[in-house]
């Protein structure tokens, strides 16, 4: 039996819909929730070797602080021996950790940079 034959009369302008016998199956939407991706905090830790004006300038080209909140955590790193310098995404903050890890390897510095689940 040819296609045409099983299809079901329709009025002109209306759409040819094949006959299945009435065995036709219903799809069920289901709605799918998606999570935001999990936050990663970006640590700096205190050393008695890296100057202030170092972690001030790394705070401000890696992280884009400005001079006073890029001062104020780097006071809070030197005090309380961490500091936070943002919250990102798990590979913006890995890839944050390795631009000021290489930054202070560069200028000889042994300033520690590291992330932890936010």
């Amino acid at each position: 039996m040819s296609l045409l034959s099983q299809q079901s009369p329709a009025g002109p302008g209306e759409p040819q819909v094949p006959d299945d016998g009435g065995a036709s199956t219903t799809l069920e939407r289901v709605a799918q929730k998606t999570e935001p991706p999990r936050l990663y905090q970006v640590l700096m830790l205190n050393d008695d070797f890296t100057p202030m004006e170092f972690v001030v300038m790394v705070l401000q080209e890696y992280f884009r602080h400005d001079l006073d909140t890029a001062t104020q955590i780097m006071l809070k790193i030197h005090h309380d021996g961490r500091g936070v310098c943002g919250v990102f995404t798990k590979d913006v903050a890995a890839t944050k950790v390795e631009m000021v890890l290489a930054a202070a390897r560069r200028a000889g510095h042994p300033l520690q940079c590291i992330m932890e689940a936010a």
